[in-house]
């Protein structure tokens, strides 16, 4: 893991500033008047070194019972898993200083790893650092990180390590980091017969296994995914950046726009996408549009798309590019890269896959 900038302990006072919204909360390196906080408040804070209402995530979003609360989380690391329920609808996570990279939240279990009371494995769900099953979840400025490593377990053959799941319609992501390796962002939907929209804003995500994966319609803008290296193998492909499981019952898959794709590995290791048709949902129709976006050397330009299943060859699903560029996005071998038409890419966009749902806006400090 990264290291993380030291903050002096918030002291709930200052905190607890009369009639700071988020945005004066985010402010928290400035001078504020103390007072008692009002009583018809849904904000609680989250702070390890005890300056706040709970030390743990999990807790605060235990006590947030209802729809609409805000958590405060002061800088620090929180190891620990968190679940967000269904019943927590409307549930605004906020980290303090406004930069994600001072708040984590971690742990460390894999789908492989056994469950305490002896029952099996987690599994790729199970693995889940942080599950969001809420609608209307919003985050902002927060790291959702799973630092578990394979050079660790060696024997595991369950290496998926998932960072965030998230099932909940209208979740909306703004500054927030995705930290993993095998499956670390799982934008997913609660079950097949459900629609679930999520929103990524100007976030970072890294892995190297499908670590873009899921059923969910999600939107990422202004967004940078970037590919780790590998140690335990030796030829490409290193792994993939996305891995769409689009459920019929969302019309629309993942949209990238205005982003980019960067990578520690060497040039071409990396595959731009499989589609995955998982044996629970045969039907899947896997959709991924990437629009106006860098392709680093990283992306293997000359093939950039792998089948997960040879039964569902990439070719048959939703996979297209318009105006993308980089060396990663060269055309070499036009049937390897499928374009929009310029009249296709005008139905491209944030607005057609979030329907009549407009993302909140972006919280600053």
């Amino acid at each position: 893991m990264p290291s993380h900038h030291s903050r002096t302990a918030l002291s709930r006072r200052t905190l607890l500033a009369t009639g700071a919204g988020v945005g004066a909360a985010l402010a928290l390196g400035t001078t504020a008047h103390a007072t008692e906080p009002r009583p018809d408040r849904r904000t609680l804070y989250v702070d390890p070194a005890g300056g706040g209402d709970h030390t743990t995530v999990q807790a605060a979003v235990n006590a947030a019972s209802g729809t609409g609360w805000t958590l405060i989380l002061a800088p620090g690391t929180y190891r620990e898993t968190v679940t967000v329920p269904e019943a927590s609808a409307g549930l605004t996570l906020v980290g303090a200083s406004g930069d994600p990279r001072d708040t984590v939240i971690v742990y460390d279990n894999a789908a492989g790893t056994p469950k305490p009371d002896g029952s099996g494995t987690y599994g790729t769900s199970g693995s889940a650092t942080t599950t969001v099953r809420g609608a209307g979840f919003t985050a902002h400025a927060i790291t959702f990180a799973n630092d578990w490593l394979r050079s660790d377990h060696p024997d595991y053959t369950g290496t998926q390590a998932v960072a965030l799941k998230v099932t909940g319609d209208r979740s909306a992501f703004f500054r927030c980091r995705f930290l993993g390796h095998q499956d670390t962002l799982y934008a997913d939907t609660a079950d097949l017969g459900a629609f679930a929209r999520q929103y990524f804003r100007d976030c970072y995500v890294e892995g190297d296994v499908d670590f873009v994966f899921g059923r969910a319609t999600a939107v990422f803008e202004h967004c940078r995914f970037h590919t780790l290296t590998r140690s335990d193998l030796a030829a490409a492909p290193y792994g993939f950046v996305f891995a769409p499981s689009t459920a019929v019952a969302n019309r629309r898959g993942y949209l990238v726009t205005r982003s980019r794709v960067t990578s520690g590995a060497p040039d071409a290791y990396y595959k731009l996408a499989r589609p995955w048709v998982p044996s629970s949902d045969t039907t899947a129709r896997p959709m991924l549009t990437v629009r106006d976006t860098h392709l680093g050397p990283g992306i293997d330009a000359v093939s950039p798309y792998a089948n997960m299943r040879d039964a569902y060859p990439w070719q048959d699903q939703r996979f297209t590019e318009y105006r993308n560029e980089g060396p990663g996005a060269v055309v070499t071998v036009p049937q390897n890269r499928p374009q929009l038409t310029l009249s296709q890419a005008r139905f491209a966009t944030r607005a057609d896959y979030l329907t009549d749902w407009t993302p909140p806006k972006a919280v600053r400090p």
